[in-house]
């Protein structure tokens, strides 16, 4: 039976999988195990390495440059320990990606566009992992300043498992992490695997499932039977596809959390069921664990948060929804789909204030 074609996501990761980054994953992975059997103290550098190989098997020489000179550029911003600097030559960064000329060179280095949206996807995310270096060098004391060197730099940009499509893992939470030796296990860790795999590939078949019988996405693309749908049949329709999304997501962000688990390391939590959630706020927090936390971290609470006064906090608030629509590529729709979700947020804060007020509790 033929699948749906029209998850351009899905396809498109699972096509690139399956040709080249399942099998440089699985050398991510036999180089990280060798050289925690081996040489433990040199596991970061070892892994940085293998890293920047693969990123220049997979990008070429032109996509290697690019990723190396925006962290070259953040590193060099961030010498002036300013987060409002660094702020700033990220967005710039961002910005590069958006820019016609620009984005027709890259196109340019690439037999397909395929390879030209690896590139795109991956400097995408890059930028993220490279404002959280740049920031928390901004913010280290000066007895740090070893565990926030360039190389570090390097090492945590180029952690292949997290490379193209993340998840999202903070600096300070990868260099405590990185730095942390443990008793190395052969028997604990591959237990670690087989359960791991055995779960994915559970994950991928209910997705393939849903692709080959359901036909979400197909639906959605053709106007005809959404008009003629019945409102219970266009409700049906939406939680099968944020159903779908999730167990995409459950894979996308499984095997790199997989392989985070074998280097040492603790993995976001992998995104929380969609069916179990009831509020935005909820959805924010657990469906995209790391990118919560890097938005928490370095825009919501640097801008007073729930701290600060109603103004600060919806401040706060809307900055933090901007920048996620401008990052996930800042056309019009994103910047509704950003508001939209930022009411939700507001709506839902401001009624669990009104309703911690002992007099409405007393009414209740």
């Amino acid at each position: 039976m033929p699948q749906d074609p029209m998850d351009f996501e899905w396809s498109y990761w699972i096509e690139w999988g399956r040709e080249r980054i399942l099998w440089l994953l699985a050398g991510h992975l036999l180089v990280s195990q060798t050289s925690r059997l081996l040489v433990e103290k040199y596991k970061p550098w070892c892994l940085m390495v293998y890293g920047m190989a693969a990123c220049w098997l997979l990008l070429g020489i032109k996509g290697f440059a690019v990723i190396l000179l925006h962290a070259a550029i953040s590193f060099a911003v961030a010498q002036f320990q300013l987060s409002l600097l660094t702020w700033l030559c990220s967005l710039i960064l961002l910005s590069t990606l958006r820019i016609p000329a620009v984005e027709e060179t890259k196109r340019k280095w690439y037999d397909t566009e395929n390879e030209y949206y690896l590139l795109l996807f991956t400097v995408s995310v890059r930028c993220l992992f490279c404002t959280s270096f740049s920031l928390e060098y901004c913010w280290h004391a000066p007895t740090q300043k070893s565990s926030h060197s360039f190389p570090w730099m390097l090492a945590y940009v180029f952690y292949y498992p997290t490379f193209h499509n993340g998840p999202l893992v903070n600096f300070d939470e990868f260099s405590k992490q990185m730095r942390r030796q443990e008793a190395f296990s052969v028997k604990t860790n591959l237990s670690i695997l087989i359960v791991g795999i055995i779960r994915i590939f559970f994950w991928w078949c209910l997705a393939e499932l849903m692709i080959h019988l359901m036909y979400i996405h197909a639906l959605y693309s053709s106007a005809l039977p959404l008009e003629s749908a019945s409102y219970w049949a266009l409700g049906g329709l939406a939680l099968a596809q944020v159903l779908f999304f999730y167990v995409k997501y459950l894979i996308l962000y499984g095997v790199p959390g997989l392989l985070l688990q074998m280097d040492g390391l603790k993995p976001p939590a992998l995104p929380c069921c969609v069916s179990l959630m009831h509020s935005f706020t909820k959805m924010w927090r657990t469906f995209d664990v790391g990118l919560h936390r890097f938005l928490v971290r370095y825009i919501y609470v640097p801008m007073g948060g729930s701290q600060s006064s109603l103004l600060g906090t919806l401040l706060s608030t809307a900055l933090t929804f901007a920048f996620v629509s401008y990052w996930h590529g800042g056309q019009s729709y994103l910047w509704y789909w950003g508001a939209l979700n930022w009411l939700g947020v507001i709506v839902e804060n401001g009624t669990k204030r009104i309703l911690s007020i002992s007099l409405i509790q007393d009414l209740i």
